[in-house]
């Protein structure tokens, strides 16, 4: 089968599409044919040898988080999942990834695939996805009629924010750029700030219960966002290498998101999918084969929104 790997950490060439054995499932593994993976930023990270500390890998690796696809082999003691189901999941990070024609998942991580979109875009979901989840409601502990602050909505990860935040019957308040204010505004954002023209502490003058953010912003931006929490509240960042900010005087809490596999949280994510509640938005399709030139692409920062990485395009 084709896979890509890279046998070196680097720069984005050091990505190979190349023949590897396919794999055999072990106890708790399923195969799955892979109908296609994602790009997500820390892929780059990995690959560039970034992240050695919290996310060894094993050389060669194979990059890619998200899984869609349909499962093929069964490994010993896999209940609940047949051959033929398609499934989605977000496989261990220091594992082999779904940059591949196969690959083995933990059973554990899978769930369901939504039905109301291809299979392809499914890919799309469960890491950016469960990062917006856990940010709102595992550390936000976000609630109907509280306000929240999404710094940053205009990437993959702030959409889902945005229209989870806005089903959970929150106040939206959004920063985006010009290129992507509409996409935030449709997904249901009550405010939009353009932080290419405006600081965010000049326009919001009532206190939000939750700050996220989700941007790499300068470290002064990052702290003032802590003013804008009401006492109590709560700062979660993703961008965990500048801390989060925090108050103690006023109890105002900063927590670095850490995104975790959550297979039950995926299945939530999955049905409020179909129900027509979450919207998958796919920005490109590319092939796998042009894995390398899309990492190179994303590290001059000429990728934008989420995109899919299938073994094949028809």
């Amino acid at each position: 089968m084709k896979a890509v790997r890279f046998h070196e950490y680097g720069d984005p060439d050091v990505l190979r599409h190349e023949d590897v054995e396919q794999p055999v499932p072990g106890a708790g593994e399923v195969r799955i044919r892979v109908a296609a993976t994602s790009f997500n930023s820390v892929d780059g990270n990995i690959r560039g040898g970034f992240m050695r500390g919290p996310i060894p890998v094993v050389l060669p690796h194979t990059p890619g988080i998200d899984v869609a696809g349909t499962v093929d082999a069964l490994g010993e003691g896999v209940d609940g999942i047949a051959v033929g189901d398609d499934v989605v999941g977000f496989l261990p990070m220091d594992g082999t990834g779904a940059a591949a024609e196969y690959v083995l998942a933990p059973a554990e991580v899978l769930t369901s695939a939504p039905k109301s979109v291809p299979l392809a875009d499914a890919a799309a979901l469960p890491l950016v996805g469960l990062t917006a989840y856990q940010a709102l409601f595992d550390h936000g502990k976000l609630t109907a009629g509280q306000r929240v602050l999404i710094n940053g909505a205009g990437g993959a990860v702030g959409g889902y924010a945005v229209q989870l935040a806005k089903n959970a019957g929150a106040h939206v308040i959004a920063t985006a750029g010009p290129r992507s204010s509409e996409a935030v505004r449709s997904a249901g954002a009550d405010e939009v700030v353009d932080h290419t023209t405006t600081s965010v502490t000049a326009v919001v003058t009532e206190p939000v219960d939750v700050a996220l953010n989700l941007a790499p912003v300068d470290p002064a931006e990052l702290a003032a966002l802590v003013t804008l929490v009401r006492s109590g509240g709560v700062v979660v960042s993703t961008t965990v290498w500048m801390p989060a900010p925090s108050d103690e005087e006023r109890d105002v809490r900063g927590i670095d998101l850490f995104v975790r596999s959550d297979a039950d949280q995926l299945a939530r994510l999955v049905a409020l999918t179909d129900r027509g509640e979450l919207r998958v938005d796919v920005a490109e399709r590319v092939p796998l084969a042009e894995l390398s030139t899309l990492h190179a692409r994303a590290a001059q920062g000429a990728v934008h929104g989420k995109v899919i990485v299938v073994p094949s395009v028809a």
